[in-house]
This record gives structure tokens, C-alpha cells and sequence, in this order.
């Protein structure tokens, strides 16, 4: 059941002798958050927590959880459940998986559970009484929202900022049409539809080379699909994260070696493809097909076990975007592929994360939530909330979390690296922020201390200490060539 809007008074107000009214009384607020996704959600869970700051969320969504009201049913997070959400409720039961492609990592949260668990962080915001709740409504402009069951326009007056976690926000094949063209007759559903399919089909055409596409292919294979019924539509191939290493507790101390081999290999890199191929020597970095070089990069996490079963997909095809499906062939940048009325199109080609300009984070007024870091992304979101929490000035506030673009390419990744180096020093200078994250469940490396004896500890801090300077010296001269 969706979370009820806090403000009874107000939800009163939206009728009269049996009539919508056009205009409901003003609120006010600190803080009016639009979005109630994992950004929005994160961010306010810092303030409540560190501040006694009053907040208004309002989401064009029915309840919150963002993008998760419409994934696929068989999605999973890429990362453990303990690095995803607001920090001070816990997801998942911190155990590790013994079977399946995440077989001896710490558990993959499902869309399911990931809405069950956003309802039940809202419905703590709520019980606090500084928190109101308006689903269903869309932020207009001017500081007003409408719903959309009503029709009725709501004013708030923002004391402090309007909190707009959509600037970043893209489109996934759930809500989004194909960005080709689909003929009369032609089999073509999002990734979501496969789980839902009440006619069985001789072919299957996974259409994208992301993470869905990923994910609807180890689906497949796992539900007994032969591998050579799948044909693999991949106008790029890229780079992957290995899960090994990003894992918490007792599996921390992979975690941070992984991150001290990343700065070896970059403070001793004489080339970008160099750094590339030696990181994937030394596992940290994954490709599907060992003979393609990678010409993506988005920072997804994946298991070498997901790769293995991706591997068994002979059927790759690798002439650029679909253009069109006709009922016979599939008509690409580079050429044309057979199809029929028996195959099954899956569309996973939508433009996942946007990529607008870089902006201030934090302004007068406004806050526009973006990336700050490598690191996953609700330990971003929160510190954004403690920052603005418990920093003082929209100036250093910026000077501690300077903006860094989604990453596409491989040297968008290495700006992203060098760009987290500056801004992590930088808060770990600021001793409010450095004792927040050394007990933030979110942070990826705060449990690291309960294991500083540790072999892959002492040889990742041993490393940090020799390469973390020359690392930081080096990337502008690889991005440079």
C-alpha cells in the first residue's frame, strides 16, 4: 500500500460539497524535494537526521522508490544491498548469496524488495512530523506542484532550497518507446514483458548493449534458454566493474585493494588503453568478448560468473543502432539481419542516464543533485544531505562537492577518477564530513578499519601511501594524450 500524504488537513482540502478545488491553502517548508526515488529518499534521510529541518517530497510516481516502480521483474541491484538506500535504515539481511551468478557476494536487493523498502523508509519519514508526502503530483514551476488525481495547484513557500533530483534523471525501456521503428505484426516488448510473455517463441533479439540488455540475457539463459536462440543486438561493448570488488564486511578488504590496484595502475600508466588492459589483467575491470575492445563505460558492477553465462551468446551482432524492424529483417546503421513473425524483439535501447551540463550544486534557493564521486550512487546522495546539513556557505559547500558528469566513454571515467581524488581529499579534510563517512553503512570502505591487520589491507594501504600522489599526477597527462 502506497504511503499516505502526511498532511491530513491539506489532503482535506482537495474537496468541497462533493467539487475539486483549483487551489489548495500554502504550505511551507525548508525544504521541497522533488523526486522520491533513492536520490531524494537519501538526501532527506541526512537532513532528518542531521538537522531539524522541516521537508515537503514531492514525486510524479504513486509511491516512492523512483525508477523501481517500473523495472523489470527480474531486476536486481549491481551492488550489495548494504550500499543502497538511506543510511540510517538498513536493506537487505547482509548475507551472502550461495548460489546463482552473485554465488559468495553479500545479496542483490530485487525491484520487490526495493519498493516494500522505500514505503517503509517514507512511512519513518512521516512518523517524525517533519516530513510531508505528496504522490501523485507533478512540480509545475514558481514553487507549486499539482496533482494529478485533482487537478488542485499546491503553493509552498521554500524557506532554505528546492531540492530538484531530476536534473540527471533518464529514460528507461519500461516508460520510453524503441528509438527505432517498429512494423505492423512485429513482436517488440521492454524487458519487462519477458517475464509476462503468454506465447512462447522459437528466437529471442536482445536489442542494447547496457545493463538491461545484460540482465534480460542472463534471464533468459537462466530460465533454460538455449544460447544459440538469443541474438545479441550490441551496437557498443563495454567495460564492466567485477562485483569481487565492491563488497562490504567481511569482504571489505577486497573492496579497498581493488581501489589501491586502480591507483598503481593509473600512477604507472604510460597510455589510456594500457591502464585499461593491465586493470583488466588484474580483474578489477571486465569485458564480454576478451577479442572486442570496449567502447563503453558506464560503471555497472557484474560477477565473472554473469560473464560466463553471457559468453555462451555466439550470436552477436555488432553493425551499429537499429534504424527499423521489418517483419523480415532488422534494418541497422551498417546493414541488415534476418528476423520473422516467431522471434521475440526486446527492447533495451533507451538512453539510461542523462548527460545535461554541469551545474553549481548548491545555489541560493536551489540544490540540483549530481554525481560527486566514483563511489555508489545513495553514498553520494546522502553526503549531499550532510553537507548541506552541516556545512555552512553555498561556497564551500561547491568546494567540497564540486560536480562530475555520468560517465560514458573510457576518459570520461578517468575524469570521473581524478575528479573523486579532489573531492574526497577535500572531505576528509572537513572533520565533520570525515567522521560522518567512517560510520556511514553507505560508504563502501567504512567498515575497512575492523579489518587493518588483514593481508589485502596492509598491501592496499601500503599502495595508497606509494601511489596515490603519482596517480593523481598521471591522469591529467593520460587524458591529455
Amino acid at each position: 500500500m502506497a504511503p499516505r500524504i502526511a498532511d491530513a488537513p491539506a489532503a482535506r482540502a482537495f474537496h468541497r460539497r462533493g467539487t475539486v478545488t483549483s487551489v489548495l491553502p500554502e504550505l511551507e517548508t525548508d525544504y521541497l524535494v522533488v523526486g522520491a526515488g533513492a536520490a531524494g529518499m537519501a538526501f532527506a534521510d541526512a537532513i532528518l537526521a542531521h538537522s531539524d529541518a522541516t521537508l515537503t517530497i514531492v514525486d510524479r510516481r504513486h509511491a516512492p522508490g523512483g525508477h523501481w516502480l517500473d523495472a523489470y521483474p527480474f531486476v536486481r541491484l549491481h551492488q550489495p544491498s548494504h550500499f543502497y538506500g538511506v543510511d540510517s535504515v538498513p536493506l537487505g539481511q547482509d548475507a551472502i548469496d550461495a548460489t546463482g551468478t552473485n554465488a559468495g557476494f553479500y545479496e542483490l536487493a530485487g525491484a520487490n524488495e526495493l519498493r516494500s523498502y522505500f514505503d517503509r523508509v517514507m512511512r519513518r519519514f512521516l512518523g517524525t512530523g517533519r516530513v510531508r508526502y505528496f504522490p501523485s503530483s507533478d512540480y509545475v514551476d514558481d514553487r507549486r506542484f499539482v496533482s494529478r488525481l485533482t487537478g488542485a495547484s499546491q503553493r509552498v513557500r521554500v524557506r532554505r532550497k528546492v531540492v530538484d533530483t531530476t536534473y540527471l534523471e533518464g529514460t528507461i525501456p519500461a516508460t520510453s518507446p524503441p528509438p527505432f521503428t517498429v512494423a505492423d505484426g512485429v513482436r517488440c516488448v521492454p524487458a519487462g514483458e519477458l517475464a509476462r510473455l503468454d506465447e512462447a517463441a522459437e528466437r529471442f533479439v536482445i536489442i542494447g548493449g547496457g545493463k538491461t540488455a545484460l540482465d534480460a540475457c542472463v534471464w533468459l539463459l537462466e530460465q533454460g534458454v538455449p544460447s544459440d536462440a538469443i541474438r545479441w543486438i550490441r551496437p557498443r561493448d563495454g567495460w564492466w566493474l567485477n562485483r569481487k570488488f565492491q563488497q562490504p564486511h567481511t569482504l571489505v578488504p577486497d573492496t579497498y585493494l581493488g581501489a589501491a590496484i586502480q591507483l598503481e595502475a593509473i600512477a604507472e600508466a604510460p597510455s589510456v588503453e594500457q591502464l585499461f588492459a593491465r586493470l583488466e589483467s588484474e580483474g578489477v575491470f571486465l569485458r564480454i568478448d576478451p577479442d572486442v575492445t570496449p567502447t563503453m563505460f558506464r560503471g555497472a558492477v557484474v560477477s565473472e560468473a554473469e560473464l560466463r553465462l553471457l559468453r555462451q551468446i555466439e550470436g552477436v551482432v555488432r553493425k551499429g543502432h537499429v534504424q527499423r524492424i521489418e517483419r523480415d529483417a532488422i534494418v541497422l546503421d551498417q546493414g541488415r539481419v534476418p528476423t520473422d513473425e516467431r522471434t521475440v524483439h526486446v527492447h533495451c535501447a533507451a538512453r539510461g542516464l542523462a548527460r545535461p551540463p554541469l551545474r553549481p550544486i548548491f545555489e541560493p534557493g536551489r540544490l540540483t543533485v549530481q554525481p560527486i564521486s566514483l563511489s555508489f550512487a545513495c553514498y553520494q546522495f546522502a553526503t549531499l544531505g550532510m553537507v548541506e546539513a552541516t556545512v555552512d556557505g553555498d561556497d564551500e559547500k561547491n568546494r567540497l562537492c564540486p560536480p562530475i558528469a555520468y560517465w560514458d566513454e573510457d576518459g570520461d571515467y578517468l575524469r570521473a577518477f581524478l575528479a573523486t581524488m579532489k573531492g574526497d581529499s577535500a572531505r576528509a579534510a572537513h572533520p565533520k564530513l570525515a567522521s560522518w563517512a567512517k560510520t556511514s553503512r553507505l560508504n563502501p570502505v567504512s567498515g575497512v578499519a575492523a579489518h587493518r591487520d588483514d593481508p589485502r589491507v596492509v598491501d592496499g594501504r601500503e599502495r595508497i601511501k606509494r601511489f596515490g600522489a603519482a596517480a593523481a599526477a598521471n591522469l591529467p597527462k593520460l587524458l591529455a594524450r
